[in-house]
């Protein structure tokens, strides 16, 4: 089955079912899918293949940038460059129109940052992101030692060399996405398999985080990329494929999917093509309810 069905509200703001079209595959291990709103394009991580691709209706699959220093998550500012978290060198980078490549978060208190992995920009251009371990290891990124004893979720500073520290008391941070109100930050847990939620402060600093949901379920798969639709849904990874979640953090079903899953993006121009990154391949599926529009001035 394509679908696993846990809600009769799951029908209609995915479907009944869904039809998975593969168009790509033969990579290494894909993540981080980012559609690009004007030129119509889709860009993914394949991390230990050191490369980002290209993908469009029109020309397929093209090479965006070799070697990407293990990039992961990936996200647009405000400005239309392309923010990237590079495992390889433990930093985050932003790459112009041009093709120049600018770290904007390489250390925290003179200590290397661990591997930078998710990232998401505000309305009002502040760059958040999440910093687990994964970079360290051999296939996903450079074998080396942490310099830092904790795994942190930080907003960009001025100097690259002071983010903000948000929160450090993860195991392993993974994903996240704003609320469709923008006043929450939605983060998971890899390895303890939830998903936490944090008010915002004036400050933009976080208040108190608690546990919103848990990724419950049969099959491969933990809390990895995260992603919001247009009506508040929160789309996660986890075991067997992507759960989605009302909310109020019901859990309406599973999205399984034929490949272990890391990451899903909205696309298309009407929002309601999902792109999801998986292993070796990369698959579009249409839901019902389309995504939020990706803000690019």
């Amino acid at each position: 089955m394509s679908v696993e069905i846990r809600d009769p509200r799951f029908t209609s703001v995915v479907g009944a079912e869904v039809q998975f079209e593969k168009i790509a595959t033969g990579f290494r291990f894909t993540e981080g899918p980012l559609w690009h709103p004007k030129e119509r394009h889709l860009l993914f991580s394949d991390i230990p293949g050191d490369q980002l691709q290209r993908w469009s209706e029109r020309e397929g699959v093209s090479t965006f940038r070799k070697p990407s220093n293990m990039s992961n998550g990936l996200a647009y500012d405000r400005s239309g460059n392309v923010l990237a978290c590079e495992h390889a060198t433990s930093q985050v980078t932003s790459r112009g129109p041009a093709g120049v490549i600018t770290p904007i978060a390489t250390h925290y208190q003179g200590k290397q940052l661990n591997s930078p992995n998710d990232i998401v920009c505000a309305p009002d251009g502040s760059i958040y992101f999440t910093d687990p371990p994964y970079g360290r290891v051999k296939f996903f990124g450079v074998p080396r030692e942490q310099e830092l004893a904790f795994q942190g979720v930080y907003r960009v500073g001025v100097d690259p060399k002071s983010p903000t520290l948000l929160v450090d008391d993860f195991d392993r941070p993974n994903g996240l996405c704003f609320s469709l109100d923008r006043r929450r930050l939605f983060i998971n847990d890899t390895a303890r398999q939830h998903i936490r939620v944090y008010e915002f402060n004036l400050n933009g600093s976080l208040g108190a985080g608690r546990v919103w949901a848990e990724t419950k379920g049969e099959g491969a798969g933990a809390p990895d990329g995260m992603k919001i639709d247009s009506v508040g849904n929160v789309y996660c990874c986890g075991p067997g494929g992507i759960h989605v979640f009302t909310p109020d953090a019901v859990c309406l079903g599973v999205i399984r999917v034929p490949e272990y899953t890391a990451n899903m993006a909205w696309g298309d121009a009407d929002y309601r093509s999902l792109y999801i990154t998986a292993s070796k391949s990369v698959y579009r599926i249409r839901t019902k309810i389309p995504g939020l529009p990706v803000l690019v001035d």
